[in-house]
């Protein structure tokens, strides 16, 4: 963080937290400004969808419906919410520097067959692009706050991208393993032995 006088004494200065809450909340007259944008890159997969457990002696296929719901985070992992007065902030800083909008937040949904072989349990996993944005936070206060009318904070927000940016591109799997021990002996207890049944993630 800078301000644009002198420093302040440590003491004296706001914690990251501190600044970006009187963006969102108006109180600090905020913009995003010189927003870098980073090559797009594919991020974790993740478990999308119910767990569907072959406890039968041959292949179980079902369709199984998924859903899936990614968020931006900031340079210390604090959440940016979709609609809210940051996010706003970034998107028209990107638009305004780059001609097309930022999303802080990407929801899908679908289904997709999947096929289980006898002792082993399956799930819909996805992959969503994602990118990052670097800036720097100015933040104006109309009387001097800590100290000063105006005060900088560098930060990076990760969010989900377009489909395609980069060359990249969302990615939706059918992942499956062994059951456990313990889950091989629920295959045995009451309806589910001899059967494929679904199970909540």
């Amino acid at each position: 963080m800078a301000a644009m006088a002198l420093p302040a004494a440590a003491a004296d200065e706001p914690t990251r937290k501190e600044l970006i809450a009187d963006c969102a909340s108006g109180e600090g007259k905020c913009s995003f400004n010189d927003p870098v944008l980073g090559k797009a890159f594919l991020g974790e997969f993740r478990q999308v969808s119910n767990s569907l457990y072959n406890c039968s002696t041959s292949d179980a296929t079902q369709s199984m419906g998924w859903s899936d719901s990614v968020g931006s985070t900031d340079s210390v992992g604090v959440s940016v919410t979709a609609g809210g007065k940051i996010a706003g902030i970034v998107d028209v800083s990107v638009t305004a520097n780059y001609g097309h909008t930022w999303s802080s937040s990407h929801e899908e949904n679908s289904s997709l067959n999947m096929t289980v072989k006898p002792g082993e349990v399956g799930w819909i996993s996805r992959a969503q692009v994602m990118q990052t944005v670097s800036g720097t936070w100015q933040t104006h206060y109309d009387s001097p706050k800590w100290g000063h009318y105006y005060w900088y904070i560098p930060d990076t927000i990760t969010g989900p991208a377009k489909n395609g940016t980069d060359g990249q591109s969302n990615a939706v799997v059918v992942k499956s393993r062994k059951m456990t021990s313990a889950e091989k002996a629920s295959c045995s207890s009451g309806q589910k032995a001899g059967k494929a049944f679904v199970a909540q993630r």
